[in-house]
């Protein structure tokens, strides 16, 4: 069986980290989709960059939109929005098939709006509205400000992705302003069966940076290269699943609400020495989802070596965390200091969009 399908067989979706006009208009996702069994779409400020940039199906329509009264940001829009609803269509047969669980595109936020709960707020309900799907996620980040606007959303039924987190601490803030925001949309009499939710967390990243702060304490810190992302994201499953058992999650869930799920992101791996699918083999598990890019999708399909992994090794997960502490290594301030790397990585890619639609 083809390994993409194997996954999907244990529970897990996996989705493509990737979206350009190539992909859309040369065939290749929609393949992707039907013979892979790709179930699902990320995109993200530096995504949308490299696409138009690189020109091709974007062109005419950048010509055209120069010739209107709108400013680079506006004509970013026009192009992505497009891009997305088509996604959203190539997915829709999917989104139905699994009763709404799968089939998503997710589309971000301005980086700009970070810390702007009130604008976040406002800008993912234009963009909402302007895609005209239902299988569409909006992405927002985590920051405090990203947080109380992904509990003002989920309160008013708009499913979302909520993306830079870096941390067991994200992990617990997003998941608890997840729940507040469906508690009061049941308050409101909405319905919430068809509120999708996802919390990305990225992991080549954080061993990016722990296995730099590892260099210093010698044999003890090699010891520990390359473990701190796969432990954080079995100890976050587990709390996600120690959540669903609570008797107030139990209570939601009686009332059509689906479960948060977890999403790994940040999957492709940046050192070289370490397996090209180190974020995918060890994380395979029911009801979550791992976005992949074009590379690591063909590795998966290559050589993908399937088994449900995701509950394993927890008692290791914990002795991995607690040695980087005992090591003064504390994965809270790392996620803190990743998520505003992150925040500064996707300002600058919208900006060099941004120059490109200008």
């Amino acid at each position: 069986m083809n390994p993409l399908r194997e996954t999907r067989r244990l529970g897990q979706q996996i989705w493509l980290d990737n979206l350009s006009r190539t992909l859309l208009y040369d065939g290749e996702l929609e393949r992707l989709v039907q013979d892979d069994g790709v179930a699902g779409i990320t995109t993200n400020p530096a995504i949308f960059e490299k696409a138009i940039a690189a020109g091709r199906y974007y062109e005419e329509e950048l010509a055209a939109l120069r010739s209107l009264d709108l400013d680079a940001e506006e004509r970013y829009e026009r192009l992505a929005i497009a891009d997305v609803r088509r996604a959203c269509d190539l997915l829709r047969d999917e989104y139905e098939r699994s009763d709404f669980d799968a089939g998503y595109v997710s589309l971000e936020v301005s980086p700009a709006l970070a810390h702007d709960t009130a604008g976040t707020v406002d800008a993912a309900r234009r963009l909402r509205t302007a895609v005209a799907r239902d299988n569409l996620l909006i992405k927002v980040p985590a920051t405090p400000a990203g947080i109380a606007a992904v509990e003002r959303l989920v309160s008013e039924g708009i499913s979302v992705n909520v993306t830079l987190m870096f941390s067991l601490a994200h992990c617990e803030a997003v998941a608890a302003a997840f729940e507040r925001g469906i508690a009061r949309l049941l308050t409101a009499d909405g319905n919430p069966s068809r509120v999708k939710s996802v919390a990305s967390l990225f992991l080549s990243r954080v061993d990016t940076l722990v296995d730099q702060m590892l260099e210093e304490f010698g044999a003890d810190g090699r010891e520990l290269s390359g473990r701190s992302a796969v432990a954080m994201a079995k100890l976050a499953y587990r709390a996600y699943c120690e959540r669903c058992e609570t008797p107030s999650f139990k209570q939601l869930r009686a009332h059509g609400v689906r479960p948060q799920q977890m999403l790994w992101a940040s999957t492709g791996t940046k050192n070289p020495a370490y397996s090209d699918l180190l974020y995918v083999e060890p994380l395979i598990g029911p009801e979550t989802v791992n976005t992949v890019p074009d590379a690591t999708l063909e590795a998966l399909r290559r050589h993908g070596r399937i088994a449900s992994t995701l509950a394993d090794g927890i008692d290791q997960a914990q002795q991995v965390f607690a040695r980087l502490a005992h090591l003064g290594i504390d994965m809270t301030e790392v996620g803190e200091r990743l998520q505003r790397d992150g925040l500064i990585q996707f300002e600058k890619a919208f900006a060099r969009l941004l120059e490109t639609t200008a």
